[in-house]
């Protein structure tokens, strides 16, 4: 409940993370790719989502605060037929509508930020919901003891998704201690 009001009120201003310009790790990611079904998990206002549609993407977008949502309807204007986005909870996927299955799933700090049990939940979800062959991109914080900042493991990422998921590729994060993760669902 804590979780949801901090989201609801950060979004009723301009969150710091929402920058508005698409990861450079998806950029990389699509250019390589033939087009088909993503999925954005934690997409707050879709930035991604919308480069994704701009580039042939089918994509959905998932995030648990509404306001977030009334906000990327505005930024997806014009891709409506490319574009999906529900108000749902990441660790409930395997009950959502979504319009799957997936080719690409991304998500930029939303499971680090999920409890144990949440994080076992969506990975099973996303699990269920992702094509064989293809790509899971997470940028997700790791801890720093001596500076106080908490985060997840690079041992604790790959766990969780042993269960259908094979590691493809890792790239430390610039500033605060994080890191870029990439899966291939098997």
């Amino acid at each position: 409940m804590m979780r949801r009001l901090a989201f609801t009120w950060w979004y009723l201003f301009k969150p710091p993370w929402d920058s508005g310009i698409p990861a450079p790790e998806l950029v990389r990611a699509i250019a390589a790719r033939p087009l088909g079904r993503a999925l954005d998990l934690g997409c707050g206002t879709r930035t991604n989502v919308r480069y994704l549609a701009e580039h042939g993407w089918h994509a959905t977008g998932v995030d648990f605060i509404s306001s977030a949502l009334a906000k990327a309807k505005r930024k997806v204007k014009g891709f409506e037929s490319l574009t999906t986005l529900l108000v749902g909870d990441v660790t409930q996927l395997e009950a959502l509508p979504l319009p799957g299955p997936f080719d690409l799933a991304l998500d930029m700090g939303c499971f680090h930020s999920l409890t144990d049990e949440g994080r076992r939940r969506y990975a099973a979800g996303l699990k269920h919901w992702m094509k064989p062959g293809g790509i899971y991109l997470l940028y997700a914080w790791q801890p720093d003891l001596a500076r106080g900042l908490w985060g997840l493991p690079r041992e604790a990422v790959r766990a969780t998704f042993a269960d259908g998921f094979r590691p493809s590729g890792y790239e430390q994060g610039q500033g605060r201690p994080s890191a870029w993760y990439y899966f291939e669902r098997v």
